[in-house]
């Protein structure tokens, strides 16, 4: 199947195939033509699925096919739970509609408001924001949405989750009662199903990929080590067991160009990609990292969504992710068509509690690899993981969870970032990242 057998416009599949993708994923091949007929859709699928193309190229058509003379209005809106989501989803509308005369943006907080009320005086046809600084733009007045012909919620499970239900609702009282509406949750909880109820006209339902389930063809695996021995201790595990294509999660982008270098000085041929990263720099690095020329590619959760690679061997987290869900997606990006796949984690005494997230959200233990001369040292004590980073392993904290690669400019749009696959879920959409998601909206963070 091809995405132009979906009924996508020929400008559509250009940009689709510039960016290397040829088949659609199974979200895509079933929510496209439903979301083409105009009709109203809930769709179960989670990080990793193609999600996010999924929505947003029969998004841009349906606008695109209806051309608006002047200015135009917000015609589309999309709210996500956290602003590296925001980002994410406002650049795959970037790219995939580089070929359409559309305008979008992203809004959340964090940053300064007005470079953002400045750019809503202009042209913007899909607006892609998380709850709370929309929020603030309608209390100011700011923000029209009052055209509105398309909905989104994206992530909808995560959003009540951070306890946007009330804004999400303040929100939805301003739209058109006549819109299209398109809600996509990693899982079907009663809280969804009542949402769904009340924001939902006779809507498709497709579900892909059930959530938290990790391949039987994986193994995984712990190697317990200090914070301080994790670069040598990776070194030794590509050295000995003669590792090609490794995909190495970091949490930071400042940690994944450290290692990256570390592994180089070691003669392991390492590239690193994240938001810093020029868009050709990454190309060249996931082109040489698919044909196996480059041995191992350090990346932060964000860049790596559009690596999709059919029989890719060794998934490492050098650092485990503060979301227990992001450990499935990452270790889904192996043991994919029927190959087999390796999942190695190091794990220090700071991310026991991380581990233990993890296994109970898998609902199995995961065994434990004791590499001699790496044993851990019964004296040192955990630190806390904060700004995204511990002492000693190579990062500048720079927000917890993703927040690395949430855009630093506050004109609300995004420099450059990973391929446009689906979003990640962060621990925290607020301003800072700094506090914990169970926290963020206790304190009124509300995602901004």
């Amino acid at each position: 199947m091809s995405f132009a057998s979906l009924g996508l416009s020929a400008e559509l599949v250009r940009a689709v195939t510039e960016r290397g993708y040829t088949e659609p994923t199974p979200i895509q091949a079933q929510a496209i033509p439903v979301i083409l007929k105009g009709g109203d859709l809930m769709g179960g699928a989670q990080t990793g699925t193609g999600k996010t193309a999924g929505f947003t190229l029969p998004l841009l058509q349906l606008l695109a096919d209806k051309q608006v003379i002047g200015k135009g209005h917000i015609r589309a809106l999309v709210l996500t739970p956290t602003r590296e989501l925001a980002a994410q989803v406002e650049e795959s509308v970037r790219i995939y509609g580089k070929h359409l005369p559309l305008k979008s943006m992203m809004m959340f907080g964090g940053v300064n408001i007005n470079p953002q009320i400045k750019q809503l005086h202009g042209r913007v046809d899909i607006l892609v924001a998380t709850p709370g600084r929309l929020l603030d733009h309608l209390h100011q007045k700011t923000v029209d949405l009052s055209h509105v012909e398309i909905l989104v919620l994206d992530e909808a499970d995560r959003m009540l989750d951070m306890g946007f239900i009330r804004d999400i609702k303040r929100v939805l009282a301003v739209l058109p009662k006549k819109r299209q509406n398109l809600l996509f949750s990693a899982t079907f909880s009663d809280e969804i199903k009542l949402l769904a109820d009340g924001l939902l006209n006779n809507p498709a339902l497709i579900e892909v990929a059930r959530r938290n389930q990790t391949a039987e063809l994986i193994t995984q695996r712990v190697y317990p080590v200090d914070r301080e021995r994790k670069r040598a201790l990776l070194t030794q595990l590509i050295k000995d067991n003669n590792w090609f294509q490794v995909l190495v999660f970091t949490r930071t982008k400042h940690g994944a160009n450290n290692l990256a270098d570390h592994l180089n000085k070691a003669d392991i041929p390492a590239m690193a990609i994240h938001g810093n990263k020029s868009q050709a720099a990454r190309t060249r690095a996931l082109a040489e990292f698919k044909t196996a020329k480059l041995q191992v590619l350090v990346a932060t959760d964000i860049a790596a969504r559009g690596i999709d690679i059919a029989e890719l061997p060794h998934v490492v987290n050098y650092e485990l992710p503060n979301v227990p869900e992001d450990y499935v997606h990452r270790i889904g990006r192996t043991g994919r068509a029927g190959s087999n796949g390796e999942a190695s984690s190091l794990v220090c005494i700071d991310e026991k509690k991380l581990l233990h997230d993890i296994e109970r959200l898998i609902k199995r233990e995961i065994p434990v690899v004791q590499v001699p001369g790496f044993e851990p040292d019964p004296r040192i004590k955990a630190e806390p993981i904060l700004n995204g980073q511990n002492r000693g392993q190579g990062g500048r904290g720079q927000g917890q969870g993703r927040s690395q690669s949430a855009p630093r400019a506050g004109g609300g749009q995004a420099r450059s970032g990973g391929a446009p696959r689906t979003g990640n879920k962060p621990a925290g959409g607020a301003g800072r990242g700094a506090a914990p998601a169970s926290a963020q909206h206790r304190s009124g963070g509300r995602g901004r």
